[in-house]
C-alpha cells in the first residue's frame, strides 16, 4: 500500500472513532476554562503578592494553568489512537493491509501528530487570549519578548505530549495498562519529583517539567533550572523520540 494510502487509512481511523474526537474536545474546554479560572483568581491576589513575586509574575504562563488538566485527555488521545486497534483486533488486519510495520506506525503517529498540533496551537491561541483578558492591566501582549515563542510553545507542548503518549501505547499495547502507567506519572508522580527538594533535580528532566519551561516568559528567583525554554523542549523531544523508537522496535520484534 502506497504511503498516501495509508497516510489516508490512518486519517480515517481517526476521526471515525467517536472517543478520539472528543478526547481532543476535552483538551481544548479544559485547558481554556482552567486557565481562564486561573488567570481571575492571580488577577484579583495580585495585591497579595510581595514584591520579588510581583517582579516574576508571569501572566502567558498563568494563561495555561490548564495545561495541566489538559494535557491528561491528550494522553488519553495519545493511547486511543494507537492502542484501540489492539483492542478491537484490528491490529492483526492492519498489519497485513500495511506489512512494514514502521510505516504502518509512523504513518499513525504523524496523522495524529499532527491533528494533536492544530489543535495545541489553537487551545493555546484562545487560551492565551483568553486568560490575558481575564488578567486585565495585569496582562501580557503577545508582541512582548517571549510571549509568542511561549504561545506556539504551548501548542508544541501538547503536540509532545500525545505523541509520548502514543509511543508508550506502541510499546504496552493495552489501553488500560497505559493510562494506568501514564495518569499517575504525569499526574501525581512527576509533580511529586519535581517539588520535592531531594528529588528536584530528577524532576527537572522528566517530559512535562522540562517541556513545560517552554511556557514561561519569566523564572522564579530561585529557579537554578540548568536549561532554558528551548533546551527544556528539546528534552521533551528526546523522551518522545525515545518513547517512539520503544514503540518501533517492539512492533517490529513481536507478533500482532
Amino acid at each position: 500500500m502506497a504511503a498516501t494510502q495509508v497516510l489516508r487509512s490512518e486519517w480515517t481511523k481517526i476521526r471515525s472513532v467517536a472517543s478520539t474526537v472528543w478526547t481532543l474536545g476535552l483538551a481544548v474546554v479544559v485547558t481554556i476554562a482552567l486557565g481562564m479560572l486561573i488567570s481571575i483568581l492571580s488577577k484579583n491576589d495580585y495585591d497579595n503578592l510581595s514584591r520579588e513575586d510581583k517582579i516574576t509574575f508571569d501572566p502567558t504562563y498563568i494563561s495555561f494553568a490548564g495545561m495541566s488538566l489538559g494535557q491528561l485527555a491528550m494522553i488519553v488521545f495519545g493511547v486511543l489512537v494507537v492502542s484501540n486497534e489492539y483492542n478491537t483486533g484490528m491490529i492483526r488486519t492492519s498489519l497485513a493491509a500495511v506489512p512494514q510495520r514502521g510505516t504502518f506506525l509512523f504513518s499513525k503517529v504523524a496523522v495524529a501528530a499532527l491533528l494533536a498540533f492544530v489543535v495545541g496551537i489553537a487551545t493555546s491561541f484562545v487560551a492565551f487570549f483568553l486568560g490575558q483578558a481575564m488578567l486585565g492591566e495585569y496582562k501580557a501582549h503577545l508582541g512582548d519578548p517571549g510571549v509568542l515563542r511561549a504561545v506556539i510553545g504551548g501548542g508544541l507542548y501538547m503536540t509532545l505530549i500525545a505523541m509520548f503518549s502514543m509511543g508508550v501505547a506502541a510499546m504496552l499495547r493495552s489501553p488500560m495498562l497505559s493510562l494506568g502507567i501514564l495518569m499517575p506519572f504525569f499526574f501525581l508522580i512527576s509533580s511529586i519529583l519535581g517539588n520535592v527538594s531531594a528529588t528536584k533535580k530528577i524532576g527537572r528532566f522528566l517530559p512535562d517539567q522540562a517541556g513545560s519551561k517552554i511556557m514561561q516568559v519569566k523564572s522564579p528567583f530561585d529557579d537554578d533550572t540548568p536549561y532554558g525554554p528551548w533546551g527544556g523542549l528539546g528534552i521533551m523531544v528526546a523522551w518522545t523520540a525515545l518513547a517512539l523508537l520503544g514503540g518501533y522496535v517492539l512492533l517490529k520484534k513481536r507478533d500482532a
